[in-house]
């Protein structure tokens, strides 16, 4: 049988929230229970569109996972149906399942929204903005903080810092660095190659870490960065020699610091902002991630009060 996809539309979708809502009634019952039974994004996701599948379309077709991020304290499913994309949500223990989402903006009846107003105040403000240095969303991320780097490089300390999965895939070469499979990356072992060489560049020669970082971004992937990434340094003005060098001297080493700052802060996915120790939960613009910077200083500089232009680039989704 030939399944319709008006027919999921008029049907199972309506089901769906019929059920959702029956789901909170009941979780609410169960809530203290479920919030200590959170499950990896996969893993909900997982159970999402096993019990769509199972529940709903029972064989008339097959809904496939793609992408899941985390997204506003939920799981954020991307699926398709007979090639159609569909999107849903669910909580972190897996309980409920949401067919949508209406997003609100941070102004609603003039309450305005106060995200990075918890940061502590130090005399300089750091920022550790940690990616994947090809997570698609990590990328928007260092896009928006260029012109933050640009303001305020002589006032705060912002770094950037790399996500570092364990066993990632499996282990083992394609993903991970060293035999114990203690370094690995989700994108693959390049990925993890560039990561090295990022933090080099930042240890080694920071001035140019912001235009490599952009040139490497525009010009490789992350399945061609091994060979790509000496002309994207030679457009930054980076000294390829002493890169070269420092990945294969002191790559473990640097992995390690990384694995303890992921520790230490709790970081989960790609990108994740740590503003004076505090992880910033706000919007994701250039003006949003200046603010909330300049709210980590005991005495804000001059150049907070100039207001960044949208760089046209936002996101709520990671990679996890």
């Amino acid at each position: 049988m030939t399944f319709n996809v008006k027919r999921l539309k008029k049907y199972i979708v309506p089901a769906i929230c019929v059920i959702v809502l029956l789901a909170v009634a009941f979780g609410l019952y169960y809530w203290e229970e479920s919030k200590s039974k959170i499950l990896k994004p996969r893993v909900a996701a997982e159970k999402s569109i096993n019990f769509i599948n199972q529940t709903y379309l029972q064989g008339q077709a097959t809904a496939v996972l793609g992408q899941v991020s985390e997204e506003k304290g939920v799981y954020k499913i991307q699926f398709k149906i007979e090639n159609q994309e569909y999107t849903a949500y669910t909580t972190k223990d897996g309980r409920l399942l949401f067919p949508s989402a209406i997003e609100m903006p941070d102004e609603v009846n003039g309450s305005v929204s106060t995200a990075g107003s918890n940061i502590p105040q130090r005399d300089v403000s750091q920022a550790l903005l940690f990616v994947m240095s090809y997570c698609p969303y990590g990328n928007q991320a260092e896009e928006i903080m260029m012109p933050v780097i640009n303001l305020l490089e002589n006032k705060a300390d912002i770094q950037l810092h790399y996500v570092i999965y364990s066993n990632y895939g499996g282990g083992g070469p394609n993903y991970c660095l060293d035999e114990d499979n203690k370094y690995c990356s989700m994108h693959g072992i390049q990925e993890l190659h560039q990561d090295v060489r990022e933090l080099c560049v930042q240890k080694y020669q920071k001035d140019k870490l912001w235009s490599f970082i952009k040139e490497a971004n525009s010009k490789c992937t992350y399945q061609n960065v091994d060979s790509c990434w000496e002309g994207a340094a030679i457009t930054a003005g980076v000294d390829i020699a002493e890169i070269k060098t420092c990945q294969r001297n002191e790559a473990l080493a640097l992995l390690e610091q990384e694995v303890q700052l992921n520790n230490k802060y709790g970081v989960t996915g790609s990108p994740q902002l740590i503003i004076n120790d505090t992880e910033y939960k706000g919007s994701r613009s250039a003006e949003a991630y200046k603010t909330a910077i300049c709210n980590g200083f005991n005495s804000a500089p001059s150049e907070c009060s100039t207001e960044l232009e949208d760089t046209g680039t936002s996101s709520t989704g990671g990679c996890e």
